[in-house]
C-alpha cells in the first residue's frame, strides 16, 4: 500500500543492499515466484527487463556498476501467477570472456588488457588494432516493430527472442537510445557539463589502456543549455537557453501550454559527473561509508524548467514566464540567451527520484499530474515513489530489506483517472524473488 509521506531517510546498517552487487547464475527453466497481493485478473503478459547480473570473470571483477555482464529477465503473469526467467544475453564481450576466462573487451569502468599468454610482440600489435566497442547491453530492451533489442550506450544493439531470451543477433545502430525530450511539435535536448574528451578516447585508449570513464570530463564553466528542434519542418531554432549546471540521465516529462514548454526532469546539481560514485568499491561498503560517499556526490532535484517559445530581445530582464501554475522562471539576458531558474517539484538530501515512469499511453507529451519513480538513498534502491508535480506531495512503498527496480505503470482497463492502475514493482534479491503489486 502507498503511504503519503516526506521523503526521509532510512536506515540500512545491516548492508542487504549489497546483495545487489553480487553476481547470479542463470536459470535452467522458469520459476513461481512468491505474489504478495492479488494480481488483477486483467494484467497477463510477459515483463523484459534487463540489468548487470556478472560482476566478475574468474578472478579478475568489474570496477564500475555499468561495467556487469547483461542478464535478461523475464517475468510471465498469467491467471494470477508468475514465472520468472533469466539469461545472459551471448554479447560478443559475454562469449569470448566466458570462452577465455578473463574480461576481453574494455567496459565502461573496467580496462581489458591483451592475453598475457601473447608474447611481447603480439600484445603490442594488439594494442594499435584499434578501438574495440563493447556490445555489453545491459542498459534497456526497446520493441522495433515486432522484435525486440537490448542496447548499450555505444552503437550495438543485439536482437533477443522475447519467448526464450535466446541471443539471435548483434545489430549495429545508427545511434543509442534516445535521452531527449519531445512534445506534439518540438524535441527538446538538454546539454549538460559532462562531455567525452574524443581527442583522448582515440588516442589514449590504444596507447595506454584507458576505459570510457577516463576519457569523461566536465567544463565547470560552461553550465547547461537547452536546445529546441521543431518536428515538422525538422531544423533546430534559434533560441538559446541556458541555465547552471546539472547532470541529466531522465526526462520524466515535457509538454506544449498557452506558448511554452513545460520540461520536468530528473537532475543532479552541479557539473560533477554523477557515475564517478558509482564504483562497485563505493556501493559495497558498509552503510556509514556509502553515506559518506553519497555525501561528496551532486545533490539530486526533480526540477522543472519552462522555455518560452514568443521571445523579443527588447524585454530584457523579465521574466518571461506567464502560466499561473509554476514558478519557474525565464529571463532574458543582454547577450541574447534567456537564463532559466527551475521550480523544484522534489528534493531530499540524497533522496533520488530516478528512473521516472507516467503513463506514457494517454500523457506522454501532455500536461499530467502524476509520476513513479525509482527511490535512490545514498544511490541505494530502497523505495517506488509516486509524486504528485502539481501538488507536490509524495507517496513511498517501502519494505525491510527490499531493493527494487523501477516501477511500471500499467493502466487499467478502461481507466478514467490518471493514475488509475499499477505501477508493479520487482524485487530481485539473492535466494528470494518476490513481485508485490501496487494498486493505485
Amino acid at each position: 500500500m502507498w503511504t503519503s509521506v516526506f521523503i526521509y531517510s532510512i536506515e540500512h546498517p545491516a548492508g542487504g543492499y549489497k546483495k545487489i552487487f553480487e553476481s547470479c547464475e542463470e536459470l535452467a527453466e522458469p520459476i513461481p515466484a512468491h505474489v504478495s497481493g492479488k494480481i488483477p485478473a486483467w494484467l497477463t503478459g510477459s515483463l523484459l527487463r534487463v540489468g548487470p547480473g556478472l560482476f566478475e570473470i574468474g578472478d579478475e571483477p568489474f570496477y564500475h556498476l555499468f561495467d556487469g555482464q547483461a542478464l535478461m529477465h523475464k517475468f510471465d503473469l498469467k491467471d494470477g501467477h508468475v514465472t520468472y526467467y533469466r539469461r545472459f544475453i551471448r554479447t560478443d564481450a559475454y562469449v569470448r570472456a566466458m570462452a577465455e576466462k578473463r574480461i576481453v573487451i574494455t567496459e565502461f569502468g573496467t580496462t581489458a588488457y591483451p592475453d598475457p599468454c601473447k608474447n611481447i610482440f603480439s600484445r603490442f600489435f594488439t594494442y594499435f588494432q584499434g578501438i574495440e566497442v563493447t556490445d555489453n547491453c545491459l542498459v534497456n530492451i526497446y520493441p522495433i516493430g515486432e522484435d525486440f533489442y537490448a542496447c548499450t550506450e555505444t552503437n550495438y544493439i543485439t536482437k533477443v527472442d522475447p519467448d526464450t531470451l535466446e541471443t539471435i543477433k548483434k545489430v549495429v545502430s545508427d545511434s543509442n537510445h534516445p535521452t531527449f525530450g519531445m512534445t506534439e511539435n518540438y524535441f527538446v535536448f538538454v546539454e549538460t557539463p559532462v562531455k567525452i574528451n574524443l581527442l583522448k578516447f582515440l588516442t589514449s585508449w590504444s596507447i595506454r589502456g584507458t576505459n570510457y570513464m577516463d576519457c569523461f570530463e566536465s567544463n565547470d564553466k560552461m553550465g547547461t543549455w537547452f536546445h529546441l528542434a521543431t518536428k515538422n519542418p525538422g531544423e533546430y531554432m534559434d533560441h538559446k537557453f541556458r541555465t547552471s549546471a546539472f547532470n541529466l540521465f531522465h526526462h520524466i516529462n515535457c509538454y506544449e501550454d498557452q506558448g511554452f514548454i513545460v520540461v520536468d526532469l530528473c537532475t543532479w546539481k552541479g557539473h560533477d559527473f554523477v557515475y564517478n560514485y558509482l564504483y562497485l568499491a563505493n556501493m559495497r561498503q558498509n552503510w556509514e561509508e556509502v553515506k559518506k560517499a553519497a555525501m561528496r556526490a551532486p545533490q539530486p532535484e526533480v526540477r522543472r524548467y519552462v522555455l518560452p517559445l514568443d521571445i523579443h530581445r527588447e524585454e530584457q530582464g523579465k521574466n518571461l514566464v506567464s502560466l499561473p501554475y509554476t514558478t519557474a522562471t525565464a529571463v532574458m539576458c543582454s547577450d541574447g540567451t534567456v537564463w532559466l531558474e527551475p521550480e523544484v517539484l522534489f528534493s531530499g538530501p540524497r533522496q533520488a527520484f530516478e528512473f521516472p515512469q507516467i503513463n506514457y499511453k494517454k500523457y506522454c507529451g501532455k500536461n499530467y499530474t502524476f509520476a513513479y519513480g525509482l527511490g535512490l538513498n545514498h544511490f541505494v534502491p530502497d523505495r517506488i515513489c509516486k509524486l504528485n508535480v502539481k501538488s507536490k506531495e509524495t507517496w513511498i512503498w517501502q519494505e525491510p530489506d527490499a531493493y527494487p527496480s523501477e516501477p511500471l505503470f500499467v493502466q487499467s482497463p478502461d481507466a478514467k483517472d490518471e493514475d488509475e492502475g499499477i505501477p508493479h514493482l520487482l524485487l530481485n534479491r539473492k535466494y528470494i524473488l518476490d513481485l508485490f503489486v501496487i494498486p493505485k
